[in-house]
């Protein structure tokens, strides 16, 4: 199995809504992108005083193989995700590693 980790930054101009469309969107992978074994994403309600990263939302998916995981990039659902990115996304940082 392997998991991919990413934490997204958004930029001043989305909205709540907007986030929580992107947090549902991310949800809805489950069951409808192949080897997906379990995920989990929210929203940062973080109470550390030194999170002046701004980092906005977290990712967790498990995947059955790095297969299944070099296979959800270019999933249309995936892609449909990344471009609902464009104009609110300041920054992110991934990362996959297998499970021991």
């Amino acid at each position: 199995m392997f998991e991919h980790l990413v934490i997204f930054k958004f930029n001043a101009s989305i909205t709540p809504e907007r986030e929580q469309e992107l947090l549902n969107k991310l949800l809805s992978f489950k069951g409808r992108i192949p080897g997906i074994v379990d995920m989990s994403a929210g929203i940062n309600v973080t109470e550390e005083t030194d999170n002046i990263h701004g980092y906005s939302l977290g990712l967790r998916v498990t995947f059955e193989s790095q297969e299944a995981l070099r296979a959800y990039g270019p999933h249309p659902l995936h892609q449909d995700f990344v471009g609902g990115l464009a104009g609110v996304l300041e920054g992110v940082v991934v990362v996959d590693y297998p499970v021991r």
